[in-house]
């Protein structure tokens, strides 16, 4: 059997798996604070026929040898953290991070999860929530008679009361990441650490690397649509030829077979 089938379907493969890539980018190119990802390939196994630098029959040395390759698979689909775009929406608890760092979100089981989504909302209690009632950490609770909230851009949440009197409530921290590209998605705009995040570093806005926040504005998606079109185009030509190859070796092998006929 011709390896060229098996190489070819390896293609095919690999490029349907960055068609669900581009897919998913655009799916979310208004998703606040999305990040889009990359498709990282590496070629397979090689099957030496004649290795470099193996001596002929003459007793010379041979300058380059006989490697057949076996196709091409995905090593890795990446985040790619850069920064989006801001849009300003005059909402007060409307936050976006200029620079690095995540927001800490408090999940039902406890554990804390990571976002660059700022578009927090308040629950019935006054406290800081995301859309899906999941709190900030640390958390923020905003007094019933609070007239103006105002949030700094190193995270200091104050408020103005009805008597005209301020009262500073907390302060927001952000987490960074060695390697936020470890991260694992979870969905709603959350990410959870892993081993190959590292821990979180956290810090306070502004401070040791972390990015500073910017009131009453949201982070936009990173996805160029542009860009995510000419990769599908991409994707969609390299599909058909691998197909083409599928074909080709499909049509030497009946050419063969005919050949006894």
């Amino acid at each position: 059997m011709q390896r060229s089938l098996f190489t070819g379907a390896t293609g095919m493969r690999s490029q349907q798996l960055s068609l669900d890539v581009v897919a998913n980018n655009l799916a979310n190119v208004n998703t606040t604070a999305f990040k889009r990802s990359r498709v990282d390939f590496q070629d397979l196994l090689y099957q030496t026929l004649r290795a470099p630098g193996s001596v002929s029959a003459q007793g010379l040395i041979v300058p380059s040898g006989i490697q057949i390759g076996h196709g091409v698979g995905a090593a890795a689909v990446t985040k790619l953290f850069l920064q989006g775009s801001f849009i300003e929406t005059g909402n007060a608890l409307d936050i976006a991070i200029e620079g690095d760092g995540f927001f800490q979100i408090t999940l039902p089981d406890g554990e804390i999860a990571y976002s660059r989504d700022g578009s927090f909302e308040l629950n019935r209690d006054g406290i800081v929530v995301t859309p899906d009632g999941f709190p900030l950490e640390p958390e923020i609770t905003i007094p019933d008679d609070a007239i103006d909230i105002g949030i700094g851009t190193d995270g200091t949440v104050s408020v103005t009361l009805s008597d005209s009197t301020t009262d500073e409530l907390g302060q927001i921290e952000l987490a960074r990441f060695i390697n936020p590209a470890g991260l694992l998605a979870q969905g709603r705009n959350l990410f959870r650490e892993s081993e190959a995040s590292g821990d979180p570093i956290l810090s306070i806005p502004g401070e040791e690397g972390a990015g500073t926040l910017r009131q009453a504005f949201l982070e936009s998606s990173n996805v160029s649509v542009v860009d995510e079109i000419v990769q599908l185009i991409v994707t969609q030509r390299a599909f058909e030829v691998n197909s083409s190859v599928i074909r080709t070796s499909d049509e030497m092998l009946q050419t063969a077979n005919n050949l006894g006929q």
